[in-house]
């Protein structure tokens, strides 16, 4: 079952028409969002930042776009679904309506929720090798519009043709400037000694919601110090740790680049914070 403009109708039933601008021209947003026995995980940052990004975007936001209406949307579907008690993957979809070539002749918005049952509850750590590699055919620009979680993602598509191609698990993209911003999946942390370092998102990198979990969490940690700074691929081998962070998985711990292999002990420690932090409320 798939949400559609509020219509709940059967996923074989469920169409866009051929002009649909999200379709046409890319001009839409989603949210990827992890809901746990009916919890929606970081709702309030979710839902905060679809609405910059819809203004960002010059998206005419619906009055009824509160957040209790969307998140009652959200469990609403996943009941109809039968997975209220389940690991969900949540997407939503905003999209400009149809009419119009690159200039939309209405700036109102329809949008699709769907979802898909996870295998996991909670967070865990992979302790599987999990290799990476430099995306070095196209760079993400350093503005303001790489930082939103739009359908525009042909360099993450090329990224993991790519990582697939040459038998890694993943790739690190890298900005004009050639400075790392992010992996295909999610935002990227390094670590030396004490100290937890980051993209800015002023690089390009995407404004991860876990990402922003992680930054206030860490700060709360007085054996660590976290830094939103450029990384270079040179730094990449000099670090002890590098890991991925998106909402699905949690917590990524990369275990090699190049000929570099990786620790996972801050890995670990910052998982157990974050189901902490889910536990008694995010």
């Amino acid at each position: 079952m798939i949400n559609i403009n509020g219509n709940i109708v059967d996923s074989d039933k469920a169409v866009i028409a051929i002009n649909n601008r999200g379709y046409t021209y890319g001009d839409a947003l989603f949210e990827t969002i992890r809901v746990d026995s009916g919890k929606v995980l970081f709702w309030e940052d979710h839902y905060f930042r679809l609405m910059s990004s819809m203004r960002i975007l010059r998206m005419q936001i619906p009055m009824k776009f509160t957040p209790e209406f969307l998140e009652k949307e959200i469990i609403n579907l996943i009941t109809e679904n039968n997975l209220i008690n389940s690991s969900v993957r949540v997407k939503l979809i905003v999209n400009r309506v149809s009419g119009g070539l690159y200039t939309p002749s209405s700036n109102e918005i329809d949008y699709c929720i769907s979802v898909a049952r996870l295998n996991t509850s909670f967070y865990q750590i992979s302790e599987e090798e999990y290799t990476v590699s430099l995306f070095k055919d196209h760079y993400v620009a350093a503005d303001l519009l790489s930082t939103l979680k739009s359908n525009n993602k042909l360099i993450n598509i090329l990224g993991g043709i790519f990582a697939v191609d040459n038998g890694f698990d993943n790739c690190l993209l890298m900005n004009s400037n050639k400075m790392i911003i992010e992996a295909l999946n999610g935002n990227v942390f390094l670590v030396k000694g004490n100290t937890i370092k980051t993209p800015p998102l002023s690089d390009g990198c995407l404004k991860g919601i876990l990402r922003t979990q992680l930054l206030r969490a860490i700060s709360k940690l007085p054996d660590y110090e976290v830094e939103e700074g450029s990384i270079s691929p040179f730094e990449l081998q000099k670090a002890d740790e590098l890991f991925i962070t998106n909402v699905i998985v949690g917590i990524q711990p990369i275990r090699k680049f190049r000929k570099k292999e990786f620790e996972m002990n801050t890995s670990r420690r910052l998982l157990g914070v974050l189901n902490a932090q889910i536990r008694l409320g995010n």
